[in-house]
This record gives structure tokens, sequence and C-alpha cells, in this order.
């Protein structure tokens, strides 16, 4: 399963505005997670993140099953349903898809994403990555940055302050304060991580990291403006690391980067600094393989309104 499967990321997401429904597919090892959202007028929309759960080479079951969660996301006032499933981009994922009377939608989350191996020892894990990086997790240390577990509402507070000081820098949304306190509060102790580096007595940067079935997440991350040459993020990430692989995760996913082709990634990292291209030159560092997803795929049940809801969405996310 999926994080953004699992019943705290529902229960986290039906506090800020959607409502979790829970389908039981015949074709599925585990039911798959609806999220509606309510719009003006009685309108809604249905989205299912990284889900549901299936065989994708089995076409018959996969065929059952997005008709059946076609049927289940049917509702009065629902304008169409969005489908972003944990698959690799390819043909057979996209063919079942249309074939099912689906398709291609906007993606909301990350298409590409890196995925770090974290089942060898830690010296094998240090070894793949870039110099650089190894020489930046090093150095963080000699300059006196040390990492800290944040397990107080107080440090939540610190690591929003924070994400308020990376959207002023950078331009990335982020996310209110009781967000994640939320998702501080939501997700049992076992399975996130609020991890705080310090310099001295001052707070440098910050994470949280969720580990879910074997795999850990990397979703918020956020830095002051003070001492960056002290590399506090790369010691924040070798601490996340080390974190997962304590609860037993075997993959770090370090999340989004530009949603190019790998070979594009590749080619256009030295000298792109749009966007999330600065994002994807500090997290390759880390050695970990490129994974690019099939992306989302709409079912329309009203395409006029359809269209309008895209238009609108699209113009929000300019």
């Amino acid at each position: 399963m999926h994080l953004l499967q699992s019943p705290p990321w529902i229960a986290l997401k039906s506090g800020f505005g959607w409502r979790g429904e829970q389908i039981t597919l015949e074709n599925a090892p585990r039911p798959a997670q609806i999220l509606y959202r309510n719009l003006p007028f009685g309108l809604k929309i249905a989205y299912i993140p990284k889900g549901p759960a299936l065989n994708w080479q089995d076409e018959q079951a996969v065929r059952q099953s997005l008709a059946a969660l076609t049927r289940a996301a049917r509702k009065p006032g629902v304008i169409f349903l969005k489908i972003e499933p944990d698959a690799p981009d390819e043909p057979q994922v996209t063919q079942a898809f249309v074939r099912a009377g689906f398709r291609p939608g906007k993606p909301v989350q990350p298409v590409n994403t890196i995925v770090v191996d974290i089942s060898p020892a830690e010296a094998d894990i240090l070894a793949a990555m870039k110099s650089k990086t190894r020489y930046n997790i090093r150095l963080a240390a000699k300059k006196g940055v040390t990492v800290k577990a944040g397990r107080t509402p107080a440090d939540v507070e610190i690591f929003h302050r924070l994400s308020r000081t990376t959207a002023q820098r950078d331009g990335f949304a982020v996310h209110p304060l009781p967000y994640y306190q939320a998702a501080f509060a939501l997700f049992p102790e076992e399975n996130r991580a609020l991890l705080l580096a310090w310099y001295q007595n001052e707070p440098l940067a910050g994470l949280m990291a969720f580990a879910w079935q074997g795999r850990a997440y990397y979703l918020y991350g956020a830095s002051s403006n003070a001492h960056r040459a002290r590399m506090p993020a790369y010691a924040l990430q070798w601490a996340a690391i080390r974190w997962a692989r304590e609860r037993g995760c075997t993959r770090y996913d370090l999340w989004g980067v530009p949603a190019a082709p790998p070979d594009a990634l590749e080619a256009e990292f030295k000298h792109r600094r749009d966007g999330l291209w600065g994002v994807y030159r500090f997290k390759r560092g880390f050695g970990g393989r490129v994974v690019r997803y099939a992306g989302a795929f709409d079912t329309v049940y009203n395409r006029p309104l359809y269209r309008l809801v895209s238009t609108i969405l699209e113009r929000r996310s300019r």
C-alpha cells in the first residue's frame, strides 16, 4: 500500500476539505481509498491518489476494478473521477485506462521521483551517492550541525516557520500550521519523523518523512536563510535515511523532481534553475534512480462542467 492510500493519510486529508470512502475490489489485495472534494453548488470531484493496488499485467482484473471504481464514484454532483495509480509509465497501464473510458488528466502528484535503495549497509549507501553529496554530509558534521528529532508541538511550529521562509525565498507553496500539526498527530510515532537541523541553538532546516510498509517518503522540507554553507539539508537527508532503515524500510522516496524524461533530466539539470530543477540537482546526489509514473487519468461524468473546472484548476496552478 502506498502512503497516500494509508488510513492516516486519508484521515489527514479528511480534516482539510476532503471526505474519504473505502471501496473493496474483488481483484485487489486491499480496498481503494477514494477522496471527495466539495465544490460550490453541490458539485464534487473524486480522486484516488496512488491507487488502486492492482496487478497491472492482469488485463481482466484491471478492467473489472476500473469499472467498479467508475461506478462507485458516480455519485450525485460528482463531475469526474481522477486516478493516479502507483504504477510505472508503461503502455499497458495507459491502455488499460483508455480501454476503461478514461482520458489522460493533469497529475496532482509528481510524475517523476527519485527512489534510493537503502537496503545495503550504510557504507554502501554512502558509496552510491555522488562524491559531492558525501562530502557535504561530512562537512555539515564538521561545521557543527546536529540533527534532532522533533517531538513536541513547539517543534512543529519551528518547522512551519522554516517552511514560510522557504516559501518566500523559493516560491514554493506550503501548508498552514494546522496541516503539519495534524500530520504529526495522526501518524503513529513509528511512522513519522520530524527532523530539525541545528547549529548551536538556532534551527537551520527541517523535514517531515513518513514510513509505510517498507517504504519511506520525504514529503516536506524547509530551511532558513542562515548558515546555508554548513549544509544542514544534507545532514537532514542522511539522518532521515538512517531513521527509515531503523524502521525496516528498504526504499527512500525523495518525492518530486521535474517531469522531464530521465534522459532529459541528466542532459539539462546543469543549466536549468527554474521550477524543480534545483531540487533535482540536490536530490540526484543521494544515488537513487529516477522512477517515472503513469500519470493521471480522468473519467468524466459531466463534460461541460469538467471543461470549466479543469480550466479553473489549471489557472490556479500557475
